[in-house]
């Protein structure tokens, strides 16, 4: 078993390292409800993380 090295960094910003973490991420995947089930069962999802508008406003 090889084991993990905390200074390790992914070459490409990816979420799992090898093919076992990214089939058990999967599975995780699977279990996740989208927005429309969520909304469906009467609650309210989680906001948007990035918003076009912020983009185009100039920092000053």
């Amino acid at each position: 078993m090889m084991g993990y090295d905390k200074d390790d960094k992914p070459k490409n910003s990816s979420m799992v390292r090898n093919e076992k973490e990214l089939q058990e991420h999967s599975k995780v995947m699977e279990n996740i409800s989208s927005n429309e089930n969520v909304k469906k069962s009467g609650k309210t999802p989680d906001p948007e993380q990035h918003d076009e508008k912020e983009n185009t406003q100039d920092d000053k």
